[in-house]
């Protein structure tokens, strides 16, 4: 069987393909900045990953000078089965797309799951070097998500991160945390492992003037941006926040959950039965302008992540983008979130909600410290966690992982199987 390869216009230079199911493509903000580096550094970049619901629709795109090849999927439901079927629908398209686009240079998958080694060492046969960009430690998600301790499952998905990173040439990780999983537990060398951060689009977030109306009537306006997951917190905001009310005796505030999830509908309902709903507003995803505007007007940001296997040594995207925003920050006391925020935030212990409260009630209570608080993240965001950095270990990864590669001929035709006689 032959595929023609559709590489007509490519720059010259290398091609890389990146593989992501978990989101679509720009709308995954780490992987659409990835894309944008590598434009910039010359590469011909293509992207396969699903059709969002209301954005990233069209099957195929090209968006700022990147290919974007999209395919149907549906979000797993009804427990193992659904994410079996979820995950080999993904997997058989990611295949019939990469035969489209031809022989690449470097194959870039994006986990969670752990299963798109396979598309890329079908690649890696064809000539192409497999850089693994770690998004989520998948065992301790798993366990986090769906307490069920170390069972068949949890074995397996061991054993798929395993052949993962054996596959892989370069691994990336998001922090120094994930990077030491991958040299321990992944047996990676260390120089084969790049740290690259994810950080906020600091033109996406720029501070406006705030609007008192989104406050209703309050003084003090909360909030919290982010995925709405089981393992997300956000039923810690709200018994934190029941208990700012009825502890604390404050109720001088507003607060509003930006975001969605699989919890979405659970976490509304818990509001409703704390007694929060005429105090607390589900906005679900909002347009980037809606969310500056509430980031603007917020006094105190929420990020409620518990201690888990997974949430400790997890960067939060949420937390970079309230500094970028220049907003203080309340949260559980994790150890990568102290290596984000630093002193932009401040910590409750144990996942103590009653702590959790009382911090928030206390940054209330002193506009100087907030302000301060608000600075030292935007000179971080601006400083030592500036996506340049990040940049700069990308490239660095992608010449390690080219090493000594001839680049992949374009025009040309890659082949599976035999050859068809003539």
């Amino acid at each position: 069987m032959v595929f023609e390869e559709t590489a007509g216009g490519d720059r010259p230079g290398r091609r890389a393909l990146i593989l992501v199911e978990n989101l679509s493509v720009p709308f995954d903000r780490r992987v659409w900045q990835e894309c944008m580096t590598l434009r910039d550094a010359g590469w011909t970049v293509h992207v396969i990953c699903p059709q969002g619901e209301k954005r990233d629709t069209e099957p195929e795109a090209e968006i700022d000078g990147v290919r974007i090849h999209r395919y149907p999927l549906r979000a797993a439901t009804g427990g193992p089965a659904g994410y079996l079927r979820e995950y080999g629908s993904a997997l058989w398209h990611t295949v019939r797309l990469a035969r489209k686009v031809g022989p690449v240079d470097v194959v870039h998958a994006c986990n969670p799951p752990d299963l798109l080694f396979l598309p890329a060492l079908w690649m890696k046969r064809r000539g192409a070097r497999f850089v693994f960009d770690q998004h989520d430690l998948v065992p301790e998600l798993y366990l986090s998500r769906f307490d069920r301790g170390e069972d068949l499952l949890y074995r397996a998905v061991c054993a798929l991160e395993r052949r993962t990173y054996r596959a892989a040439d370069i691994v990336l990780a998001t922090n120094e945390s994930y990077r030491d999983v991958a040299i321990r537990r992944g047996g990676r060398r260390p120089e084969d492992v790049f740290v690259v951060r994810s950080a906020p689009q600091v033109d996406r977030f720029q501070p406006v003037p705030p609007e008192p109306e989104l406050k209703h009537g309050k003084p003090h306006l909360l909030c919290y941006l982010g995925v709405m997951g089981p393992q997300d917190g956000v039923d810690y905001a709200l018994r934190a926040l029941a208990k700012m009310r009825d502890e604390l005796g404050r109720t001088d505030w507003h607060a509003v959950f930006v975001g969605s999830g699989d919890a979405f509908d659970a976490m509304v309902e818990l509001s409703s039965r704390l007694g929060l709903a005429g105090q607390v507003q589900f906005t679900g995803r909002i347009p980037d302008a809606d969310l500056v505007r509430y980031l603007s007007t917020a006094d105190v940001c929420l990020s409620p992540d518990p201690r888990n296997p997974l949430n400790d040594v997890s960067t939060m995207n949420k937390v970079l983008e309230y500094m970028a925003m220049g907003r203080p920050v309340v949260s559980f006391d994790l150890k990568e979130a102290r290596v984000s925020a630093g002193d932009a935030a401040v910590y409750a212990p144990d996942d103590d909600e009653a702590q959790f409260a009382a911090l928030i009630v206390q940054l209330l209570d002193d506009p100087e410290q907030r302000a301060k608080m608000g600075r030292i993240g935007q000179e971080r965001i601006s400083g030592p966690l500036a996506w340049r950095n990040s940049q700069a270990s990308l490239l660095a990864a992608y010449a390690a992982a080219c090493r000594d590669h001839t680049p992949v001929k374009t025009g040309g035709r890659l082949r599976t199987g035999k050859r068809r006689r003539k």
